[in-house]
């Protein structure tokens, strides 16, 4: 593995050169980072399906449910008829990656079934499948100018209407992507 620190917790920006259809223009947050890879759930770009399509399919109730009109992220290509829920205050749920002491990862039912009953995490994005990087590829990615990383906001994941969520990422880092290139130089 290129040495390099985690990324975990973080946003990976994709430069404007990416030619990646799964990841142009994406952002994508880091859930896992380690020496076998990565784990990310894109968080700007939705599927065309509805919180109460998924609830549905799983036969969970959803009568009630606030964020039934939510829309469902596609979170990367990597197993897309699997479901995650990313979300704050990670401590609650049966089967929850803590990424940090604000976020986690779920992927257990009951957080669906909580949601479902407006008893769930104040903020939570919904995603069918992941980004998954093997080890030291997204390393390798990062050298080649595909990636910028830079800070996860709460308000960037969560509130941001998503098709403004690329550019207000790189703008955390004080970048406006329409200014770049998308050629990479190296010197």
């Amino acid at each position: 593995m290129i040495e390099t620190e985690s990324l975990t917790g973080q946003c990976l920006i994709a430069m404007p050169a990416m030619a990646d259809p799964n990841f142009e223009q994406t952002v994508s947050f880091i859930c896992q980072h380690d020496e076998n890879g990565a784990l990310g759930i894109i968080i700007n770009r939705t599927m065309g399906l509805t919180m109460a399509d998924v609830l549905g399919q799983m036969e969970i109730p959803s009568n009630e449910c606030a964020r039934a009109q939510q829309s469902v992220h596609y979170g990367g290509p990597v197993q897309s008829e699997r479901g995650f829920v990313l979300h704050d205050h990670p401590d609650a749920w049966e089967s929850t990656l803590g990424i940090d002491e604000r976020i986690g990862l779920t992927t257990s039912r009951d957080i669906l079934e909580a949601i479902a009953r407006n008893d769930g995490p104040e903020h939570a994005l919904i995603a069918l499948g992941y980004a998954g990087w093997g080890s030291g590829q997204l390393e390798r990615e990062i050298t080649q100018n595909a990636w910028l990383s830079g800070p996860a906001d709460i308000d960037l994941m969560f509130s941001t209407p998503v098709e403004r969520r690329w550019s207000q990422a790189a703008g955390l880092l004080g970048v406006d992507l329409t200014l770049l290139s998308r050629d990479a130089g190296h010197a």
